[in-house]
């Protein structure tokens, strides 16, 4: 693992590298996203579960938790990378209680670069 740019405690790892065009602030990226709490190892979201698709967003605009948006830059299209989140680059004190992310913690991404527009 090593630390993300801009973060001060988010981890990346990359699973399997990318080609190409790397993502920049303010591309318009398509992800395959899988998001589990890592103190209880729950599934919270993902893109690959039936009725889902792939996430769209602006990066390293704010559209997503810091831990993520800071955490995509750089990464190439069919890049998969594993970023570890801590809370207060994630969903912070009050967690996001209907997704069941308890408050403060810790996230386990999974994406996987699909599109750099």
């Amino acid at each position: 693992m090593e630390a993300v740019a801009g973060c001060t405690g988010t981890q990346k790892k990359t699973i399997k590298p990318g080609s190409g065009a790397a993502v920049v602030k303010g591309a318009k990226v398509t992800v395959h996203a899988t998001g589990f709490v890592k103190e209880t190892e729950k599934k919270f979201w993902s893109t690959k579960d039936p009725g889902q698709q792939p996430f769209s967003y602006n990066a390293g605009v704010g559209q997503v938790i810091k831990g993520w948006d800071m955490g995509c830059l750089g990464m190439q299209v069919g890049e998969t990378r594993e970023l570890i989140i801590p809370a207060h680059e994630g969903y912070g004190a009050s967690g996001f209680p209907a997704w069941g992310i308890p408050p403060g913690g810790t996230l386990v991404f999974t994406l996987e670069c699909l599109a750099i527009n």
